[in-house]
């Protein structure tokens, strides 16, 4: 197959590689144009464009593809059978959807229609959800609404953060293209739509991912311990709050019951004070603070202007005091 690859955060660059070194020919690169993502104002290229370079592929990168005629045009002339498209950053057009004989085919890190839109990975993790996967869909011009070709479901673990998990979605969508590729090479002289799925038959409730904003990252210890360590871990590492007037990313917590030993083993105050107070200093571990529900126990975290730092580290850099307010 004669593929045009379009994707452009490093999530997308495990796809690009497995195309890469597979049987099939990668004629051109789709990415976004560079950005200036430092603080030194430099243009930057993306992940997948920087890997595009180093392997001699071709690469576009316009500003505009809608009517964008003389790009329209390239893509054309390519004769390319198939567009892979994972995380590229913008909706295709229905003129340029139509242009490979195989059409247009997506990664989407859900288990759809649940979580469509542009934050999935993020979402899973913020509602609690027991499973998430990856599916393979034809591409159409509405939001993630394609039917599906291929799926496979994943556990999320208790434990998982938005780096584990992407990471394991990242791996789980290349794997899953070179399985749709196969599909639609040995349905490509027959009808690869007796194959897909529509969403509306896969019984699932219809939600969508929407982008996560600067507010979604601010902690609020109103809430339930649950909650909290969910966010904590679906946008790592920068759920944040303030202390003493200074911004502080909680990169990782846990939750303590209210039966557990640490009552006992350690001089803690009762958990019926108000949310966000601090309950304890637990030395060698890290600093416990009330919430909504059971406290929880930070055991790493960022100061503004320092660089992360957990258990004793942490505790000497903050340096609370029990039964103050922790947040300001």
């Amino acid at each position: 197959m004669r593929i045009i690859f379009w994707g452009t955060p490093e999530y997308s660059v495990k796809s690009l590689e497995v195309l890469k070194k597979s049987n099939h020919e990668i004629i051109a690169v789709i990415t976004q144009p560079d950005k200036k993502r430092s603080r030194g104002n430099k243009l930057i290229a993306s992940p997948v464009k920087q890997y595009a370079n180093e392997k001699s592929i071709p690469v576009f990168t316009p500003e505009i593809i809608n009517d964008n005629i003389q790009f329209i045009s390239k893509l054309k002339d390519l004769s390319c059978d198939l567009f892979i498209v994972i995380a590229y950053g913008k909706i295709l057009p229905k003129a340029i959807l139509d242009i490979p004989k195989y059409k247009a085919w997506n990664a989407h890190a859900s288990l759809l229609p649940r979580w469509r839109g542009a934050a999935p990975i993020q979402w899973s993790i913020l509602e609690g959800d027991e499973f998430t996967g990856v599916g393979i869909m034809k591409m159409e011009e509405g939001l993630d609404t394609g039917d599906v070709l291929v799926e496979k479901q994943i556990k999320i673990a208790h434990t998982e953060n938005l780096k584990t998990l992407t990471k394991k979605l990242s791996d789980l969508s290349s794997e899953l293209f070179i399985s749709a590729i196969s599909e639609i090479e040995k349905n490509k002289n027959g009808d690869i739509n007796q194959l897909l799925i529509k969403q509306t038959d896969l019984q699932r409730e219809l939600k969508y991912a929407r982008m996560i904003n600067k507010s979604d990252y601010i902690i609020n210890w109103d809430n339930t311990s649950i909650s909290i360590y969910r966010k904590i871990n679906a946008l790592y590492p920068r759920a944040s709050t303030t202390f003493k007037k200074k911004n502080l990313k909680i990169i990782k917590i846990k939750i303590l019951t209210t039966d557990v030993m640490y009552k006992n083993q350690y001089k803690l105050l009762s958990n019926k004070y108000k949310p966000g107070f601090i309950l304890g200093v637990i030395e060698n571990e890290g600093i416990v603070i009330s919430t909504k529900t059971d406290p929880i126990l930070i055991l790493e975290g960022k100061l503004e202007g320092k660089n992360i730092s957990s258990q004793n580290q942490l505790i000497q850099q903050l340096n609370p005091i029990v039964g103050e307010k922790f947040s300001d």
